[in-house]
């Protein structure tokens, strides 16, 4: 080879390899310039009453099908989520078993708006134990073979207090008491009836028919005439104002929707 024809080919290499190396400098970039332009994925903290364990399940995918913000859940009883509301647990929005927990944050300021009730949760008599079967009037939890009864505390659950309602209303507290068994929450409690180590006990539909217990024993619905309606109430809290307060509002108003009401009653609530 030529000196000259030698020379061409160098600057034929030295072409190319410039090329290659603008195009690994472009591509990179490109690439910081698109994590610098995608604005940070939103993310929020739900505090859910444990009757709803499953069913924000399917709002949280149902929400995330258009709007990709991460929603993260603590779950546990209403009484148990206000009080570590009021002591400043980072909530944005809280879905409550009832509506009076969500109001007394509101009266104590902790919200940034009034709640409002989403839906009414129906309360039922399970058991997972073969041979027993729940009846409405609720006369079989005197029988001898029922020796343990599982109730959620009426303090701090309102499933836990409407079936102490209506086992006052029926004159049987007093004659059961001796066979109770409270669960910190619903959770805990359902998780007594499920698990055998209580022969029976109370709990809401939503968790009977979640796809997680369906076919597990039997149950009954009781009569809503027989205890003050639970009605459930969310809260948007005060916390998301100082944080990604749009996003808090985009799901706060997600869980009023008809795309919301429509799983409500898929998981049993009823819906007006």
């Amino acid at each position: 080879m030529s000196d000259k024809a030698g020379r061409q080919a160098l600057l034929a290499y030295w072409i190319i390899r410039k090329k290659e190396t603008m195009k690994r400098l472009f591509f990179i970039l490109a690439m910081i310039l698109a994590v610098l332009q995608s604005p940070a994925q939103s993310r929020l903290t739900v505090a859910v009453a444990a009757n709803m364990q499953y069913t924000i399940k399917a709002l949280i995918a149902a929400y995330n099908k258009t709007d990709k913000t991460r929603i993260d859940v603590v779950i546990g009883a209403s009484g148990a989520l206000t009080q570590q509301i009021m002591h400043g647990a980072p909530f944005d929005i809280f879905v409550s078993a009832d509506k009076d927990f969500p109001q007394k944050l509101a009266a104590a300021n902790f919200t940034l708006e009034p709640p409002k009730v989403y839906a009414q949760g129906i309360l039922v008599l399970w058991s997972a134990k073969p041979g027993i079967h729940p009846a409405g009037d609720l006369k079989m939890l005197l029988a001898p073979g029922i020796r343990s009864i599982a109730i959620a505390n009426p303090t701090t659950a309102p499933y836990g207090s409407a079936a102490e309602e209506i086992l006052k209303k029926y004159r049987l507290y007093d004659k059961i008491a001796a066979k109770l068994v409270k669960g910190e929450s619903i959770t805990q409690t359902s998780q007594f009836i499920a698990t055998q180590n209580a022969d029976i006990g109370f709990t809401a539909k939503a968790i009977v028919i979640a796809a997680e217990m369906k076919g597990k024993g039997a149950w009954v619905a009781l009569n809503s005439k027989d205890y003050t309606p639970i009605e459930q109430s969310a809260a948007l809290l005060k916390y998301a104002g100082g944080h990604d307060a749009a996003a808090a509002r985009r799901f706060y108003n997600f869980l009023y929707s008809a795309a919301a009401k429509a799983i409500y009653q898929q998981f049993g609530y009823i819906v007006k």
